[in-house]
């Protein structure tokens, strides 16, 4: 695996009115079912979230 943590989580939520949390770039259900996805489910989510790029997470400065 790699060296990043476990969730994308940087503790921005902002899934209450929005679909997708402006924090980490998950849908607010990968937010809520993330204790039950499968280490090949966290992956597909990490690349996509990683591959749009829009969250703060992957933000400079």
């Amino acid at each position: 695996m790699s060296d990043r943590p476990d969730s994308p989580c940087i503790g921005i939520c902002s899934t209450l009115f929005d679909e997708i949390c402006q924090g980490c770039g998950r849908t607010a259900a990968e937010v809520s079912n993330w204790v039950f996805f499968s280490d090949e489910e966290k992956q597909a989510v990490w690349e996509r979230i990683t591959r749009e790029g829009t969250a703060r997470r992957f933000r400079q400065g």
